[in-house]
């Protein structure tokens, strides 16, 4: 007998990765604040913020790497289905019921994924300036790609001299230095030779899924807090009634003076903004 084929409505099944983490010891009687970092990241982007809130009384906090990115194994797929899936077989390993999750950028997606599809698991949601619609234009993201893609650099070469001439291959496409320098961090040597250790293939193949935002009808119960920068388009009113709509529960606030990267531009607002929306003790 020949095996029936497979029914149309058959999606592709999705395989968790076991992310690279980092974890901070705070206090055992505050739930565990677990940190996503954004495209191009890793958890290392989190390192301060981590010790930071863990000084001022926060529970334990985790860093972790998402798929293709830092020390997190490599994979084809890049969709939020994915990096939400990986996050929550990290908390089940770790034996994690409950926690406070944070995410900045595609963090923030992978965050409110994972809050729409388990309630259960996420006591509080931090979105960290990004909202639940489709964000920047892809193009400029994809030229991002390809600049990193067509970088150059022979063997043998010292770490800032690789860094330096990769700087400057990049410079005509990614103009803003500050911009360069977060992409630089993802260079790294392996036996002589440099690298990216970020996935380039697999993220310029779902460079469309990391900006869009996929459809949800059931809203996430629980309290949210939208912490966008006052110099960045990325929460803007016109995704207020979505927001609204999948989080009823949802405080936004701006920072002042701070671009898409809260966290570095205004740091101990950004703290202070954080700690005042964790459950009181």
């Amino acid at each position: 007998m020949r095996p029936r084929p497979p029914p149309a409505t058959a999606r592709s099944v999705v395989t968790a990765v076991p992310l690279a983490h980092v974890e901070v010891g705070g206090r055992g009687d505050r739930p565990p604040l677990v940190l996503l970092h954004g495209l191009f990241g890793s958890r290392g982007n989190f390192q301060t913020v981590a010790k930071a809130l863990v000084r001022r009384g926060s529970g334990k906090v985790l860093t972790l790497d998402a798929r293709n990115h830092g020390g997190s194994p490599h994979s084809p797929l890049m969709t939020y289905e994915a990096m939400s899936l990986d996050v929550q077989h990290l908390l089940a390993r770790l034996g994690i019921t409950k926690c406070i999750l944070l995410g900045h950028s595609m963090g923030g997606k992978t965050a409110m994924m994972l809050a729409l599809q388990r309630p259960d698991l996420v006591e509080r949601l931090i979105s960290v300036d990004i909202s639940p619609v489709s964000t920047a234009p892809v193009s400029e993201f994809s030229a991002y790609v390809s600049a990193m893609k067509s970088v150059k650099i022979p063997d043998g070469l010292s770490r800032s001299a690789a860094r330096q001439l990769a700087d400057d291959q990049l410079r005509p496409v990614v103009q803003l230095p500050q911009l360069r320098q977060f992409l630089l961090t993802n260079l790294v040597e392996v036996e002589g030779r440099y690298v990216w250790r970020v996935n380039l293939e697999a993220i310029s193949h779902h460079l469309a899924d990391i900006m869009n935002f996929p459809v949800f009808h059931k809203p996430y119960p629980g309290p949210a807090l939208f912490l966008g920068g006052s110099n960045s388009p990325y929460i803007s009113s016109k995704d207020y009634p979505e927001i609204q709509r999948l989080f009823p529960k949802a405080d936004v606030q701006h920072i002042e003076g701070a671009g898409h990267i809260v966290h570095q531009d205004k740091f101990e607002e950004f703290i202070t903004a954080v700690l005042n929306f964790l459950p009181p003790p």
